[in-house]
C-alpha cells in the first residue's frame, strides 16, 4: 500500500484537478480524497510519498519509440528502453516494428512481447504493414493482433503503393485498429534528415529532404484514409502544409490522427547547423513558421499525441561523416516532458492540463490502451514532478545512448517519481 499526500493532482481524462491525496494497492488506486482526509486509513506499515510541490498526473504514454530490439542492442534494448521511459516519466510505451528481423509475423511479435513482460512498466509493440517492410504484400493482420499487436506500421519507410496501402486501411478498419504511417516520398530526398531548400541545406551544400516529400504523402494518405473510414495516425509531422491538410482531413473523417515530437516543436534547422548529426532527424526539423504551425496544430487540436520518436544511435554511428551520412534519430524519452513545459507551457500556448492530455489519455484512447487517467479502480500508473524546478540534460542517460542535442541545456520540470502498477520504478537521485 502506497499513500501519495500532498501532490496537486490532474487527470486529463475527466478534468479533474486539485489538492488530493492517492492511496494505491494492488496495482489500482484505490482511494482519491481531499489531502489529508486518508492519513487514518492507512496502517503503520504504509509506505508515504510526499508530493509537495509536485503534479501528480497519469503515467505518460509514449505510442511511438525504437527500442531497437531485435537487432541492434548496442543501441538500444527493451530493457534499457523501459529504464528511460521510466526516467522521463513514462508507464506505457508503444515500441515501433522497424527491428531486425522485423515485426512482421507472430513469431518475432511473440518474442518481443515475452521481454516487454519482464519489464516494470508497460511496453508493448507495433507490427508491420507489409512483409520485411518491402512495400509489396501485407502482413496477417488478424493473426498479429491476435498476437498482441496495438498498431500497424512500417514506420521509417513509406508504403507508396496506393492500392496496397488501400487495401491495409480496409483490413485495419475491419479489426478496429489503426494504421501509422511515415510520411516522406524517397524519391523527392537526396539527403535525409535535412531541412531541403533551407539554412541547413546551403550550409553544408546539399540538396536535403524538401518539405514536398512529407506533403505529398501526407495528401495521399489522408486521402485513402478519408475515403475508407478507416482510423490513421500521421508521424511526427514536420510541415506546416502537412498540419494544414490533417486539420482539413478530419472533417471528413475524425478518425484520422497526427503526432507531434518534441524536438519538431522545440527546433529549427539552424540546430543541425549548431549540433551536427545530433539534430538530424526523418523528417527533418524545419523552419520556425513550421515551427509555429505545429504547435498551433496542438492547440487547436488537429494534432492529438505528442510522441517522442526515441530513436538511440551510438556514438560512433553519429560521427559517420559526411553529416548526411549519419543515421538520422535522437532520443527523447527523458527530455520530453521537459521539452514540452519549456516550449508548450510556460509561453502560454497550452494548459497543464491541455499538455497532459496530448502526453496521456489521447493516445491511451486512440490505441486502445489501459492508462491516461487517474481514477478508483484504475491501473496505479503515475508520473509526479516538480514543474517549477529545472535540470541540466547530462551527456549521460539511463538509455543505452546519448544522442540529443539538448544536452547541456538547462530545462523546466523534474520528474520526481515514476510509478507502475503501484510500485516506484523511477526515484530521482536529487
Amino acid at each position: 500500500m502506497l499513500l501519495v499526500k500532498n501532490g496537486y493532482m490532474i487527470d486529463p481524462r475527466s478534468q479533474r484537478e486539485g489538492a488530493f491525496d492517492l492511496l494505491l494497492d494492488h496495482g489500482k488506486i484505490v482511494r482519491i480524497a481531499q489531502q489529508g482526509d486518508l492519513e487514518d486509513t492507512v496502517g503503520p506499515d504504509a509506505a508515504v510519498l510526499d508530493a509537495s510541490r509536485c503534479i501528480v498526473a497519469p503515467g505518460l504514454v509514449d505510442t511511438h519509440a525504437h527500442f531497437r530490439d531485435p537487432g541492434y542492442p548496442e543501441k538500444e534494448d527493451i530493457h534499457s528502453g523501459a529504464a528511460a521511459a521510466a526516467a522521463g516519466g513514462y508507464t506505457s510505451i508503444i515500441m515501433m516494428a522497424n527491428t531486425n528481423p522485423p515485426i512482421d509475423n507472430t513469431k518475432v511479435l511473440e518474442r518481443v512481447l515475452e521481454k516487454c513482460a519482464k519489464e516494470k512498466i508497460h511496453i508493448y509493440s507495433a507490427a508491420n504493414v507489409t512483409l520485411h517492410m518491402q512495400g509489396k504484400e501485407l502482413t496477417d493482420f488478424e493473426a498479429l493482433k491476435e498476437a498482441g499487436a496495438k498498431v500497424f506500421t512500417d514506420d521509417g519507410v513509406p508504403v507508396r503503393n496506393r492500392l496496397l496501402l488501400r487495401s491495409a486501411l480496409l483490413h485495419a478498419k475491419a479489426l478496429d485498429m489503426p494504421v501509422s504511417l511515415h510520411e516522406e516520398d524517397p524519391s523527392f530526398i537526396s539527403e535525409n534528415g535535412i531541412n531541403g531548400g533551407g539554412a541547413a541545406a546551403a550550409y553544408y551544400g546539399i540538396k536535403g529532404s524538401p518539405r514536398e516529400a512529407e506533403i505529398t504523402m501526407i495528401r495521399e494518405d489522408v486521402q485513402a484514409a478519408a475515403q475508407t473510414g478507416a482510423a490513421l495516425c500521421i508521424q511526427h509531422i514536420s510541415t506546416a502544409e502537412g498540419v494544414a491538410l490533417v486539420r482539413y482531413a478530419r472533417q471528413i473523417n475524425p478518425l484520422i490522427r497526427a503526432e507531434a515530437t518534441p524536438h519538431h516543436f522545440s527546433l529549427t534547422e539552424e540546430a543541425v547547423i549548431r549540433c551536427g548529426a545530433l539534430a538530424k532527424v526523418n523528417p527533418p526539423v524545419r523552419t520556425e513558421h513550421d515551427r509555429m504551425e505545429i504547435i498551433r496544430g496542438l492547440q487547436d487540436g488537429t494534432i492529438s499525441f505528442i510522441a517522442t520518436d526515441h530513436a538511440p544511435h551510438t556514438a560512433a554511428q553519429k560521427a559517420v561523416t559526411p553529416l548526411w551520412k549519419a543515421p538520422s534519430g535522437m532520443i527523447g524519452l527523458e527530455t520530453a516532458l521537459s521539452l514540452s513545459i519549456r516550449e508548450l507551457v510556460n509561453p502560454g500556448f497550452l494548459t497543464m492540463m491541455q499538455l497532459l492530455r496530448l502526453l496521456t489519455w489521447n493516445p491511451a484512447e486512440y490505441y486502445k490502451l489501459p492508462a491516461g487517467s487517474i481514477e478508483e479502480d484504475g491501473p496505479a500508473d503515475l508520473v509526479i514532478f516538480d514543474p517549477q524546478a529545472q535540470w541540466t540534460v547530462p551527456d549521460h542517460f539511463a538509455s543505452r545512448s546519448s544522442n540529443s542535442p539538448f544536452i547541456g541545456e538547462t530545462l523546466p520540470g523534474v520528474v520526481r517519481w515514476t510509478i507502475a502498477d503501484g510500485e516506484i520504478v523511477y526515484k530521482n537521485p536529487q
